[in-house]
């Protein structure tokens, strides 16, 4: 399989790795100085740039007829978009927030937690995530999944970072050196607390899922999600 990898910083650089050691071939590595390349030589493209050039790259590959796996956070603005123009040019799309295995079964056990927990209204929930200082935005990606996850299945109406209001779901980002990601979810009240949390020991995870997704996606047409690649619907 030939790869083109948009974003070419500690993330792409780690795909690169294990793309190679599962046999695939790197065609194109892309990051903002790069002019020279043709990304209609690649049979997938795999995304993990910055927030403000995501859309164009994801954009670029569906006019092209390239499928691309996006793990970019902070451009969901132009999620719909991306959608559209999937569905328009009948090409073939992943996002997820986070592409970790464990993390997406982490995704479920969050929606299944939910439902149990959605009666009991003497628990209020919160999420917290921890990631490296580089992290450009807050909150994670990841933990936006979550919320969503639990608004999904319960009474809760949004999230908002730090304060909320008593149908908004708090997140607390935290920024610190040298952590690859830790989410938590705390069901709170006044006589115990519920918690559960992926941590994640390094990128290797991230890295090896969209590399999983970019093997899948070939020869498929649509608008995927992990839950699609692992089977977990």
């Amino acid at each position: 399989m030939k790869i083109a990898l948009l974003g070419y910083g500690k993330m792409g650089k780690m795909i690169e790795e294990i793309a190679i050691s599962r046999d695939h071939e790197i065609i194109a590595r892309v990051d903002e100085k790069t002019t020279d390349f043709n990304i209609k030589e690649a049979d997938v493209a795999i995304d993990f740039s910055i927030p403000s050039v995501a859309f164009k790259n994801i954009s670029m590959c569906l006019e092209n007829n390239v499928p691309v796996i996006s793990g970019t956070t902070g451009w969901l603005e132009n999620y719909d978009k991306a959608v559209n123009l999937c569905e328009e040019k009948k090409g073939a799309f992943i996002y997820a927030s986070n592409f970790s295995l464990g993390v997406n079964v982490f995704f479920q056990l969050n929606e299944y937690l939910a439902k149990m927990m959605k009666n009991l209204s003497q628990y209020d929930v919160s999420i917290e995530e921890t990631h490296h200082t580089q992290k450009l935005d807050a909150p994670s990606g990841t933990a936006i999944t979550l919320a969503e996850g639990i608004i999904n299945n319960s009474h809760n109406k949004s999230w908002k970072l730090d304060n909320a209001t008593s149908d908004e779901i708090p997140i607390k980002a935290l920024r610190q050196p040298e952590v690859p990601g830790t989410h938590t979810i705390i069901y709170k009240s006044d006589v115990d607390t519920i918690d559960i949390t992926h941590t994640a020991h390094n990128r290797e995870g991230f890295a090896l899922g969209a590399v999983i997704a970019a093997e899948w996606i070939i020869g498929k047409t649509g608008v995927f999600s992990m839950k699609d690649v692992l089977n977990l619907g």
